[in-house]
């Protein structure tokens, strides 16, 4: 029997590798891509991150993450704003996610980069450059894409993600500067926060019929949504692109929270998005990835099937991921000012739902 094979290294992945690797296992981390690559993700890093990182031996502000103690919610002209009950930071994937594989590396895992994983058929791995492994434990760590065996069972949303890094105009900078920003606009919402270097990220999601009226174009696209909302105008007003095309991805099954069923291979973990999809404006993502990756690895260390480890992982998230599911609702609805006069008539709100969301003690 081979080493236990970690498939995918955004921070799930290299968060099981990095403690299987501590532990002693022997373990094999394949990730498709060849270098540093960003992803469609708003790069906020939560209390839970934070943490996680710490328990990896990972210092986000050594990697230069911006510092966020607070939100704000915008639709049109009018905002609210609250303070976020924990301290949080802003941070790109690519500078996460080659952070993490470093650190496994570090640490002993095998890292091999540019190997595709085509399949999972009975229990064996099929790659399209490392041939076929026949791993003690596996570690589905494919992020928001399914891998053909191993589906997950649910369907596609209909919204499409975006997302584009600016130079903003200093004046925005600064006044970004410790806060995320939640616009909203018809059939849609953004996220903005800076991140490492005082670079804006502008993470966008949309519906997708909303995108086919603009032809499916971001050019189009985003002067629609300047056009709507004056805070996005104003934000990115003399910033420069710093991408040649907007990052996308489409389907997203925000919601999913992975139910372990009769027939479910034993040695197979599912973990960060393959074990639950929590709507982005949580931001509670990168933190559920680290956390049931270590976990995920920490209940193999000591014996425990995947079966145990879904089902305790189902409790620990069906909460938070359906209360954000309630208020992504409710910032997509056309009732979506209920969100901003009830956030400035009630100034705690945006603290307390900001807690309400995390994933909690449960994934430590």
């Amino acid at each position: 029997m081979g080493p236990d094979v970690v498939i995918g290294g955004g921070p799930s992945g290299a968060a099981a590798a990095c403690t299987l690797a501590a532990g002693g296992q022997r373990v094999l981390l394949l990730e498709r891509t060849a270098g540093p690559a960003q992803k469609v993700c708003g790069d906020f890093l939560s209390a839970g991150a934070l943490s996680s990182l710490s328990a990896l031996g990972l210092d986000a502000a050594s990697l230069g993450a911006e510092p966020v103690g607070a939100m704000r919610l915008v639709l049109g002209s009018r905002r609210a704003e609250g303070r976020l009950p924990f301290r949080a930071a802003g941070l790109s994937r690519a500078r996460l996610d080659e952070a993490l594989l470093a650190r496994a590396a570090a640490l002993g895992a095998e890292l091999q980069r540019g190997v595709s994983v085509r399949r999972l058929r009975d229990g064996a791995i099929e790659t399209d450059r490392a041939g076929e492994i026949r791993p003690a434990a596996a570690f589905l760590a494919t992020g928001k894409h399914d891998l053909r065996g191993a589906r997950r069972r649910t369907e596609p949303g209909d919204l499409v993600g975006l997302k584009m890094y600016f130079d903003p105009h200093p004046a925005a900078r600064a006044d970004l500067r410790g806060f995320v920003e939640i616009a909203l606009f018809r059939d849609g919402y953004a996220g903005l926060q800076l991140v490492e270097g005082g670079r804006l990220n502008l993470c966008a999601l949309v519906r997708r019929r909303r995108l086919e009226e603009c032809g499916g174009s971001w050019h189009r696209l985003l002067p629609a949504l300047l056009a709507e909302s004056p805070h996005l105008a104003r934000r990115l007003a003399d910033a420069r692109p710093c991408l040649e095309r907007p990052l996308a991805v489409a389907g997203l099954p925000y919601g999913f929270v992975h139910r372990a069923a009769e027939g479910d291979a034993s040695s197979v973990y599912r973990v960060g998005d393959q074990m639950g999809v929590i709507p982005s404006l949580a931001g509670d993502g990168i933190a559920i990835a680290l956390r049931t990756g270590r976990q995920a690895a920490a209940d193999r260390l000591a014996g425990r099937g995947a079966a145990a480890y879904h089902r305790r992982l189902r409790r620990a998230l069906i909460r938070p991921v359906g209360l954000a599911g309630v208020v992504h609702a409710l910032c997509l609805s056309r009732h979506q000012e209920w969100a901003v006069a009830a956030s400035r008539a009630m100034p705690g709100l945006i603290g307390m739902l900001a807690a309400w969301t995390r994933s909690g003690a449960a994934l430590r």
